[in-house]
């Protein structure tokens, strides 16, 4: 495993992160509180220090069994948590998006039962779940601020949703010197993650960007493919039968990102990467014993991960694991062999040419909180609300 830092904040993050939303949630399948502590550990056992969570997910159960299970290594590792729906007074109905409250009064009090739920005194990453850029004000600002003077918070960040992202709040993150934004981000879906590099690089900000779904729901890890049958809560069935259609022809595209070899959690020592060499974005993000990779396997999975990391304003992806399997694999992506300048070209052209494919994906657009506006100016496509 390989480490970065959030921004200047100081916080320092795994390359791949645990995105507990699987863990006190049946959003992602069913499975016993017992299990999700277990794959906890087990992640921190395989160098995953960066732990994502949110007051919502489970109604603060998730926030709780992360507690539970890096209680004797609090300081090894860094948490992370969302507040901006108030889930206290009111009941969660399905997968329907709950009422937002986003004032500093209900922040500080929704801080102080996420350090109670998680059992700490301070939170490495808080994050704005979902929040509009109109309801980020000064005031919200302000009392950011004084969470981190206070010591129960080291760094901020927004994160995005609940479509694939919102622009202008991620522009308003990156404006406002925000640590960390978290945002839908893989090779299928490279708007807005993209554009806030662009963002990032014309401010000349420090703040790192947080890929979450960097698999797409399970079709560029393969868990999702024409014979999976998504079982009862699995909130990946709402998606119209197009999008998987079109996301399986794009996967064969992509298949030139494979490679065989020795999987990267039984190879041995690791070997410099030579002078010269072409791992996309490896020099300027500093990373650490990186190999040459001559003899490493690179499966689609950790590939998809590889493609993010070559990103230097990505700090940490957060894959969703499943299972234990899921663990060993991804958490070995950093060890796999970065993607070469051609092949991190030939992804670019495949996506700029829309993967070749004459389809509506039943996706037509991105849902955005400023009625499209944001997306408009950047050419985007727009659904609308």
């Amino acid at each position: 495993m390989h480490y970065r830092e959030l921004g200047d904040s100081g916080v320092e993050v795994s390359e791949v992160g645990f995105g507990a939303w699987t863990v006190g949630t049946d959003w992602w399948g069913d499975r016993s509180e017992q299990e999700g502590i277990e794959m906890l550990r087990h992640a921190f056992d395989r160098g995953v220090t960066f732990f994502d969570t949110g007051d919502v997910y489970g109604h603060g159960r998730s926030e709780e069994l992360v507690g539970e299970a890096l209680a004797d290594v609090r300081d090894e590792v860094t948490l992370a948590t969302k507040v901006g729906y108030d889930f206290y007074n009111n009941p969660q109905a399905g997968h329907g998006e709950l009422p937002k409250e986003m004032d500093a009064e209900y922040l500080h009090t929704a801080v102080e039962r996420s350090l109670d739920r998680l059992d700490t005194e301070y939170i490495d990453l808080l994050q704005l779940h979902n929040a509009n850029v109109d309801e980020v004000d000064e005031d919200i600002l302000e009392a950011l601020n004084e969470l981190r003077e206070s010591g129960k918070v080291d760094a901020i960040g927004w994160a995005l949703g609940p479509s694939i992202g919102w622009l202008a709040e991620g522009d308003a993150a990156i404006e406002n010197e925000f640590d960390a934004i978290q945002v839908v981000f893989n090779l299928f879906e490279q708007v807005p993650g993209q554009h806030f590099i662009e963002t990032i690089e014309e401010l000349d900000a420090d703040t790192s960007l947080i890929p979450r779904v960097p698999h797409s729901s399970g079709l560029l890890n393969e868990q999702v493919t024409p014979e999976t049958e998504l079982g009862e809560g699995d909130h990946r069935g709402f998606r119209p039968d197009e999008w998987y259609d079109t996301g399986w022809e794009k996967l064969d595209k992509l298949r030139f990102l494979e490679r065989e070899g020795v999987p990267a959690s039984r190879a041995g020592p690791e070997v410099p990467l030579e002078t010269g060499g072409s791992a996309a974005g490896d020099e300027a993000s500093g990373r650490q014993g990186t190999t040459d990779g001559s003899d490493r396997e690179r499966t689609m999975g950790q590939a998809t991960i590889q493609w993010l990391l070559a990103h230097d304003a990505v700090a940490s992806v957060t894959p969703t694991f499943r299972t234990a399997a899921d663990i060993d694999e991804w958490a070995a992506a950093p060890e796999t062999p970065p993607l070469s300048d051609e092949e991190f070209e030939r992804v670019a052209g495949l996506y700029e040419r829309d993967f070749d494919i004459e389809r509506d994906d039943g996706m037509a657009g991105f849902r955005s909180s400023v009625e499209g506006a944001d997306l408009d100016a950047v050419g985007a496509k727009y659904a609308g609300d």
